[in-house]
């Protein structure tokens, strides 16, 4: 079908079967669709929803977002993981307020500027926001586009995506350009579904092309193999007289940058001594089962220590990076899933 049916095709099952009430479609602006977009990165929408309200009551402007510290931010966004996002998403507040008169840029390529947003995310603002031709291709639309084409391998691989950008560019009309955006995005996460596409109802299989051979599940082509490596560490739950645990601040690059974790040791043996270094004095050490937690390079096998201590009469110094943290009484600080679970165990 040419590119103008494929659209009316999309659009005509939209209208009849699209999602209109996700929370970030009752008030449309560049900075909830942006919020939206970037939460819904690797994440599907049923677990984005609480966050995004949460959110959006916490910072529901792109102002408040930009005076907000760096810990609350992570605090909300803890569970998402890729926390990458929410320092950028406070980078490019920040930007907006401070550079931008708080007004978002309405091009993709002025867009594409600010930390953390991608073509595809600027495509998104583009288009539902501003109502502006833009194409996208988020992992729905990659789908979707991937099997009605055939486009073997990878979208990871450079020709792979440019393949599919092409598909992208072509597909996309010159009005109704928001409705069509997210049309093609809800196709791909109701109809065109990883592993269980329902082609019978999709408004394009009459020429999907993946849909005619059989095959529609070959695509779009899995990512290849490898054997994830391990690497260990143990996590001191250090307790003081008042029940408090110790969290330090990792730097803001690097694994879980700029979130509270535990203090970390290679092994079970070297507690004593890392709690002597704190001005600590370790009076009981209690070894827990190791657990994993894994990223997308690598698995981390971790083994969570119970520690009791006492101040040697050199208080452990509070400051910007360390400080005793009460599970009673919560602060809202920016802390990775594995932490949380170890201090607040359900």
């Amino acid at each position: 079908m040419s590119a103008k049916q494929f659209q009316q095709a999309v659009l005509t099952w939209f209208d009849v079967h699209g999602r209109t009430n996700l929370p970030w479609q009752t008030s449309i602006s560049p900075y909830s669709v942006w919020v939206s977009e970037i939460m819904l990165q690797q994440t599907q929408v049923n677990t984005v929803i609480p966050y995004f309200e949460r959110f959006m009551q916490s910072f529901p402007t792109v102002e408040a977002l930009a005076a907000a510290s760096g810990d609350e931010v992570l605090h909300h966004w803890t569970g998402l993981g890729y926390y990458a996002r929410a320092r950028n998403l406070h980078k490019t507040a920040q930007i907006i307020c401070s550079d931008l008169g708080t007004e978002f840029p309405d091009s993709v390529e002025q867009l594409c500027e600010l930390p953390g947003i991608g073509r595809s995310t600027a495509g998104a603002i583009c288009s539902i926001a501003f109502k502006k031709p833009a194409a996208i291709l988020d992992g729905n639309v990659k789908r979707v586009l991937a099997r009605y084409a055939a486009i073997d391998g990878w979208p990871g691989q450079t020709s792979v995506h440019n393949k599919l950008w092409l598909q992208a560019e072509l597909y996309s009309p010159v009005q109704r350009v928001a409705d069509y955006t997210q049309a093609m995005m809800d196709l791909g996460a109701t109809l065109c579904t990883r592993s269980s596409p329902n082609c019978e109802h999709c408004p394009l299989s009459a020429d999907c092309i993946a849909y005619s051979q059989g095959n529609q599940t070959d695509y779009p082509g899995k990512k290849p193999k490898k054997k994830l490596p391990v690497r260990t560490t143990c996590f001191l739950l250090i307790s003081n007289p008042q029940g408090e645990l110790l969290l330090q601040k990792n730097p803001p690059a690097g694994l879980w940058g700029g979130l509270w974790v535990l203090p970390q040791v290679d092994l079970v043996e070297q507690a004593e001594d890392h709690c002597a270094n704190l001005g600590l004095q370790l009076t009981d050490r209690q070894p827990q089962p190791v657990k994993r937690h894994t990223f997308s390079h690598f698995h981390l096998d971790y083994q969570p220590i119970l520690v009791q201590a006492l101040d040697r009469g050199c208080t452990v110094a509070e400051g910007d990076n360390q400080l005793w943290y009460n599970p009673q009484n919560p602060l809202s600080l920016g802390m990775p899933a594995p932490i949380v679970a170890l201090i607040h165990p359900k």
